[in-house]
């Protein structure tokens, strides 16, 4: 049976550190955001490494969230691509996908370092200051290849973080437009405000082949400014927003919208002008340990049950069970032995 999900993003190695509070002083960084490394936070992951007590943890927005698929549904169903380099990083992440049940067939750049991530923890707040390194060489050749070819033609739902959008338009173009012509399913993750700021002009270019867009409050309003042009922070006007879009295909697309511990926002494009909102199960405060990587961990567990085919309210209570999952534990992991979430 051919893996079902197809996922496509930077492979990382996260860096974490706890009680970050001079890291970000010292490199200018806000407590909870994500951006990418210039050459002025390039010391930051020697200093991490050298400084501080840090913890080594596979990340990259999707391959987390392919974990997280991985996790809830049977053996061989999820599959992952991105670029890595040859030395012992991707060596960690290969580790870390096994041990969670996630095949990836990485292009590997000789010669080149794979992509880090340094997360700083304050209390339940992340910043997460990313160097791509070979992560951001990821060439659309590699999806016609004779190993990965057959997995792009065998999967139903496709999944591309947001971040990948600034150095790999093309290749999310080849799955997009390959679910629109095919009628699958292809999901983005809309995965940072900078995104939607600075690189709207590529995600107009996948948007109109989306059938499922995830994103947080953060980027809708981001959304909002770059895209609606419209200063609303109103989320549910903002989905409905998504929603409406322009579409390539006559299928309607779907929005969904995370608030952290607050509610989630979900607009079918079916029905556009109508919003459901769900209520997430609040966890104690003394109970949280890493909130880096829940969103992921959402999406994770909406895809896993999407893909098994639960409806959208379902496959919205599985991804609330799974960020509470990983909030829960140090980074974005989930419990072993399986826990039953649906």
């Amino acid at each position: 049976m051919p893996y079902q999900l197809f996922c496509m993003g930077d492979p990382l190695l996260d860096v974490q550190v706890r009680d970050g509070e001079a890291l970000l002083t010292k490199y200018h960084l806000s407590a909870n955001n994500a951006i990418r490394a210039e050459d002025k936070h390039q010391p930051i992951y020697e200093e991490i490494a050298t400084r501080y007590r840090a913890t080594y943890v596979a990340g990259g927005g999707a391959q987390n969230a392919a974990r997280g698929a991985a996790y809830v549904l049977p053996p061989k169903s999820v599959v992952f691509t991105g670029c890595v380099g040859d030395d012992d990083l991707a060596e960690q992440l290969r580790a870390a996908n096994q041990r969670e049940g996630l095949d990836e067939v990485y292009l590997v750049k000789k010669g080149e370092k794979t992509g880090a991530c340094a997360v700083i923890i304050t209390g339940h707040h992340r910043s997460l200051v990313t160097t791509l390194r070979a992560a951001g060489k990821f060439e659309a050749s590699h999806l016609s290849s004779p190993t990965v070819a057959p997995l792009i033609e065998g999967a139903k739902v496709y999944y591309v973080e947001g971040f990948f959008l600034t150095h790999g338009v093309e290749s999310a173009l080849v799955l997009s437009k390959h679910a629109s012509e095919y009628n699958k399913t292809f999901v983005l993750n809309l995965s940072a405000p900078f995104i939607l700021t600075y690189y709207n002009p590529q995600l107009e270019q996948v948007l109109p082949y989306t059938d499922i867009v995830l994103g947080n409050e953060s980027e809708a309003h981001a959304y909002a400014n770059a895209i609606l042009k419209s200063d609303t922070t109103d989320i549910i006007e903002i989905a409905k927003g998504i929603a409406k879009y322009r579409k390539a295909n006559a299928r309607p697309r779907v929005v969904v919208i995370t608030q952290g511990s607050q509610s989630t926002v979900v607009v079918d494009g079916a029905n556009p002008d109508v919003a459901k909102v769900y209520p997430v199960t609040p966890i104690a405060s003394e109970l949280i340990v890493d909130t880096n990587g829940a969103g992921d961990a959402f999406a994770g567990g909406l895809l896993g049950a999407y893909v098994d085919g639960r409806g959208l309210e379902e496959s919205v209570e599985v991804g609330h069970k799974m960020g509470a999952m990983c909030v829960q534990l140090v980074g974005p992991q989930y419990k072993w032995p399986k826990v039953k979430v649906f």
